[in-house]
């Protein structure tokens, strides 16, 4: 009986294996193979660190990121909450004296302000082969492969490498001459092309393993109510989308959330194509002094079996 037992569940874990690990609509990658779990942080070699420091001619530092505080916009049923527990929290210890002060974070750490989506955080849900419904993720990676509530057991943000790279700036709100693009707003490609031309940047320019920043000015919305409200905040049309996958970034980034009108730019990009989405940055000092190619700078936190990051993203010129 045991031995029966035994056979039935190891038949079970192939059929879940075979169900994810063969070849499906978007898996395995054609690059990086079934196994990859770091997406197109692989572009980011030690060579493409040495390209991208071309750029630092001055060291001037710009921070691409909003500062993480209690008043921030945060969706949904998301929170952040920072609390001292107590002033000081330990001490007065030993002849010294000394006291120590800590904090405690509620958050959904990796999914609040300027955010790093990790490769477990979009996925969809799919009718398999054999007659199961599940949910599937980068790589063909799916729920019985990934579910635990103490953490991602594939496509933890532990697995992306730091992203050390040449950042491009594609300043469509400065290319069309406003401070914020307008309410509702659609990125078609032939803008971007535009915006690229203006900055003296040829598409050849770009190149694997760059990361391709978009400044719609949105930023300057940050501490509105209606800064994540999807009728107003810019989106991009599909033709982008496609323009992206066939340069090959290792992130995409802008000032609010990539998305289409009718389709999830995060099953596009990062579900399907392993290219990281950084959301909710801010241009304001980079576009103010017209500076479009840098050195980029991002590490996410290595939390184990994490969604996604926050995280500092840097311009280094």
């Amino acid at each position: 009986m045991k031995r029966s037992i035994t056979l039935c569940l190891l038949f079970l874990t192939l059929i879940t294996l075979a169900q994810t690990k063969e070849q499906g609509p978007w898996w395995p990658h054609p690059i990086w193979g079934a196994e990859d779990q770091a997406g197109a942080s692989n572009w980011v070699t030690p060579e493409k660190i040495v390209e991208a420091s071309k750029w630092i001619k001055t060291g001037v530092t710009y921070e691409l990121g909003h500062v993480y505080e209690r008043e921030m916009f945060v969706p949904d049923n998301r929170t952040f909450q920072l609390f001292i527990p107590s002033f000081p929290t330990y001490g007065p210890d030993g002849e010294d004296r000394v006291v120590f002060n800590d904090e405690v974070l509620i958050a959904q750490i990796g999914q609040v302000g300027t955010q790093f989506d990790g490769l477990g955080h979009p996925g969809k849900q799919m009718d398999m082969a054999n007659g199961t419904t599940t949910e599937v993720f980068y790589n063909g990676y799916s729920t019985s492969e990934m579910k635990n509530p103490f953490g991602l057991q594939k496509l933890g943000i532990e697995h992306v490498k730091p992203l050390i790279t040449t950042g491009i700036l594609i300043d469509i709100a400065g290319a069309a001459g406003k401070d914020v693009m307008e309410d509702g707003y659609e990125l078609n490609l032939d803008e971007v092309l535009d915006a690229l031309k203006k900055e003296g940047i040829s598409e050849d320019d770009i190149t694997p393993g760059d990361a391709i920043l978009f400044n719609f000015g949105w930023w300057r919305n940050w501490h509105t109510e209606f800064v994540m409200d999807g009728k107003k905040r810019p989106r991009i049309s599909m033709e982008v989308v496609e323009w992206l996958i066939k340069k090959q970034p290792a992130m995409v980034g802008s000032d609010a959330i990539l998305d289409g009108e009718k389709f999830n730019v995060h099953l596009e990009l990062t579900m399907k194509n392993g290219i990281f989405n950084l959301e909710w940055m801010d241009f304001e000092t980079l576009s103010a002094d017209k500076v479009y190619q840098f050195m980029f700078v991002f590490t996410p936190l290595r939390i184990k079996g994490a969604t996604g990051s926050p995280g500092r993203p840097l311009a280094i010129r």
